[in-house]
């Protein structure tokens, strides 16, 4: 069965609720066996495209992905990025900023980690955090140095997802092509997840005390998720709601989206010069 990214594709100008979108969906594999077979599949598939998106060297793909702690971003981005050449893809995961980057707007410390053309730029959170667990916990907001007239705003969040689309729409103009994921999680599945991170010791090192503060803010994050994707999704920088319960559909997912963004760039290899046929014929000559 094959996996259609628009089924997950969060339609421009949509009201979200995320309710309605599934955590879980019908396996697109029959077997651990299958799913090994389709994954590679897509790897190869997408180490060709990636190939030949470097060598075009025309534009570039950021590709964001959010969602709930333990929600699978870093296995995603591990097992759908492994046959990606390294020199033309970069992975940034983005935490607390830091003093520096407090001194700056609140989308300046990803700015400087767009992706050159030829290349993929993969963000493990972004600047979207600052809609969403900033929103969750406003006080946060005293540490960005503010001024109280602009935080105190009825419309501060709303000129917030402004900023944001204004920039990916710059970027979509400006040659990179921006996609989004949301992997969704049920509360349920995360909480198995943690689970297994305390008992299994190999895993112990995923789990802190801060997970299970925030788990206390579930609902809040839910809204707060729901007013970002309704906000910005837009056609120059969609988004995709991952069901995510099932790690290995996920992943399927994921590489599927990221192989048609690739084939929807205009990618082609350099033609050859007649004056660099001729340096290489001489270049022939010479071995």
């Amino acid at each position: 069965m094959k996996i259609d990214s628009k089924d997950f594709q969060v339609r421009p100008g949509a009201k979200v609720k995320l309710k309605e979108w599934p955590t879980r969906v019908k396996p697109f594999f029959k077997s651990k066996k299958r799913y090994q077979k389709l994954l590679e599949k897509h790897v190869e598939a997408l180490s060709a495209l990636q190939h030949l998106h470097y060598a075009s060297n025309r534009q570039a793909l950021l590709l964001i992905f959010q969602g709930m702690d333990a929600g699978g971003k870093d296995g995603a981005i591990r097992h759908v990025m492994s046959g990606v050449n390294p020199q033309g893809c970069e992975v940034f995961a983005f935490k607390q900023p830091s003093a520096e980057e407090l001194e700056h707007d609140f989308l300046w410390r990803t700015t400087r980690r767009l992706p050159e053309r030829g290349r993929i730029g993969v963000f493990n959170r972004s600047y979207y955090e600052e809609v969403l667990v900033v929103r969750v916990h406003p006080q946060i907001l005293r540490s960005q140095r503010l001024s109280v007239k602009l935080s105190d705003q009825k419309s501060f969040w709303n000129e917030r997802y402004r900023s944001i689309t204004d920039l990916e729409n710059h970027l979509h103009c400006n040659g990179t092509r921006v996609v989004k994921f949301f992997l969704h999680l049920s509360k349920g599945e995360q909480r198995n997840r943690f689970l297994a991170r305390i008992d299994e010791p190999e895993k112990n090192w995923k789990f802190s005390l801060a997970d299970i503060h925030e788990r206390k803010y579930w609902k809040n994050y839910m809204r707060a998720y729901e007013a970002c994707l309704t906000a910005t999704s837009t056609p120059y920088a969609p988004w995709y709601v991952v069901p995510a319960d099932d790690k290995k559909n996920a992943r399927l997912i994921v590489s599927q989206i990221v192989m048609d963004a690739l084939d929807g760039l205009a990618m082609a290899y350099p033609k050859t010069t007649a004056k660099r046929r001729r340096e290489l014929k001489a270049i022939r000559h010479q071995l």
